[in-house]
């Protein structure tokens, strides 16, 4: 059978320097290689935590403090498709070192940033290089095990890791911020990185593959342009005295409209797409993809603000809110197992349907919260039903994106699905906080007199706060009506492959 490559195109010949089965080195391999894949995924909670004391320390303004996290996701998900197939034509353990190295010298970059600019570049470019680490990793794994029976196990620790990632990341995130500070959350990527990438260097094998190797470069910009125009008038609705009605607001917006129209144009017209456009054009594969970006855009936009709320409105330390968040970690494991003895069984828009509710009446409960507010009784609650519900729709959406699909799309078919839920991630962020900011602004203006500036400031943002949260409980109830609406997969028509991809 053919192989796939990362990012689902079908190499034109079959692909050299495949290793043998039996290399003892392949159990050494994997092992780098789930390194680095814990490093990627940790890079995107541990920074949450720190998030707070970095603004506070270069001054970051409430409108602007989101690149943090946008830069990095808007990289991420707009390259990822072409940075696989740059792994796979120029070599996946070529661009898996690069990508090593590359996210180390931005971590450092970041860890020493002296003002919000370097800090937002930096990220960005840690976005970039894990566009090109995680799909050549991912592509390695598929090469180095070629035993069906161990290639699970490899896919499973891979899985693992994706899983638990976020977990130790939220806690890690939380003791460096508080016994040292935050740019350890950026500078502790580069001894591993490093060390990964010297030990990569004699237990991971080449290979890529032959053939019509030409990339869509254009797309990637039009895409990569779209997107980040899109954030950026979403911060200049934030920032500017006229708000949506901004000219620099509207200018943005418009050019985002003009960049991703052109993006779409272009991909009819190319021979080599970087998104093929069949692949979203399925009914199911079409629900996932957008569900995601609805999802990511609502799950992304609570995990920033409970952390403001956790440290500047209960008190909390960084180490502190870390834990506040492992019960979310908690369910998700566990519903995600749930969920996989399901599928066989239920059929999957009802297993979506039940977690999209779940996860939108959790966020609906946070719209409770106040000033005083108890973890225990109103949080905890709230992150048990979002994690349970997005344990359930994680495992089950990425095996509705491979549903049906061919074997050549099978892999663009899972990339696409982490991709959504990045960018979903990154504008659900931008657009999230952009409300967040405006209402506070004009709460501030209603009530300016009627308290210490303290007390008035912390009952703002708990306004605030009540929009965000309510904007992203409407995020994942459309989320949810889509795969009401679209999704006809019945449970045998599922694959369980796209778990790995999708995580």
């Amino acid at each position: 059978m053919t192989s796939v490559d990362s990012v689902g195109q079908v190499p034109a010949e079959s692909t050299a320097e495949q290793p043998a089965a039996s290399d003892p080195r392949r159990w050494w391999a994997l092992a780098v290689i789930a390194v680095a894949q814990l490093m990627v995924v940790l890079d995107a909670s541990i920074v949450n935590i720190a998030l707070p004391s970095a603004q506070a320390d270069l001054n970051i303004s409430d409108a602007n403090r989101q690149w943090v996290l946008t830069a990095y996701a808007l990289a991420f998900g707009a390259l990822l498709l072409l940075g696989g197939r740059i792994a796979d034509y120029t070599g996946r353990k070529r661009i898996f070192l690069i990508g090593l190295i590359g996210f180390a010298g931005a971590s450092a970059l970041g860890g020493a940033a002296v003002n919000d600019l370097m800090l937002f570049g930096a990220r960005g470019l840690q976005g970039l290089f894990a566009a090109l680490l995680a799909p050549a990793a991912l592509s390695l794994l598929q090469v180095s095990f070629t035993d069906a029976k161990e290639r699970a196990r490899a896919f499973g620790v891979y899985g693992a890791v994706s899983g638990t990632g976020a977990a130790i990341g939220l806690i890690l995130g939380g003791v460096l911020t508080e016994y040292l500070n935050w740019r350890w959350t950026l500078l502790v990527n580069v001894p591993i990185a490093i060390l990964a990438a010297v030990a990569a260097v004699s237990v991971v094998r080449e290979s890529k593959a032959h053939g019509d190797t030409r990339y869509d470069v254009p797309g990637a910009v039009l895409v990569s342009g779209g997107l980040a125009a899109l954030v950026y008038g979403f911060t200049q609705a934030a920032e500017a005295a006229d708000g949506w009605s901004a000219t620099s607001t509207i200018t943005w917006l418009v050019v985002s409209a003009v960049l991703l129209v052109g993006f779409v144009v272009w991909e009819t017209r190319t021979h080599h797409p970087l998104l093929p456009l069949r692949v979203v054009l399925d009914r199911n594969r079409g629900a996932a993809f957008a569900s995601s970006l609805l999802i990511g855009a609502g799950l992304f936009a609570m995990f920033l603000f409970l952390t403001y709320y956790f440290q500047q409105n209960l008190g909390y330390s960084a180490i502190k809110s870390g834990f506040a968040f492992l019960p979310f970690s908690a369910g998700i494991i566990v519903a995600a197992t749930v969920a996989s003895s399901l599928m066989p069984k239920v059929n999957p828009r009802v297993l979506l349907v039940v977690g999209g509710a779940m996860a939108t009446g959790g966020l609906a409960l946070l719209t409770q919260i106040e000033a005083d507010s108890s973890w225990l009784t109103l949080v905890l609650p709230a992150e048990i039903l979002i994690s349970l519900g997005m344990g359930l729709y994680f495992v089950v959406s990425a095996s509705v994106a491979l549903a049906g699909v061919e074997e050549h799309d099978a892999g663009v078919a899972s990339a696409m699905l982490n991709t959504s839920q990045q960018i979903g991630g990154a504008l659900g962020i931008a657009l999230l906080n952009t409300f967040f900011a405006s209402t506070v602004t004009d709460w501030l203006a209603e009530h300016m007199g009627s308290g210490s500036p303290e007390q008035l400031a912390a009952q703002a943002s708990i306004q605030g706060y009540h929009v965000a949260f309510w904007i992203g409980a409407g995020f994942i109830g459309a989320a949810t009506l889509i795969v009401l609406a679209l999704v006809n997969a019945r449970s045998k028509d599922l694959s369980t492959e796209g778990m790995v991809h999708a995580g």
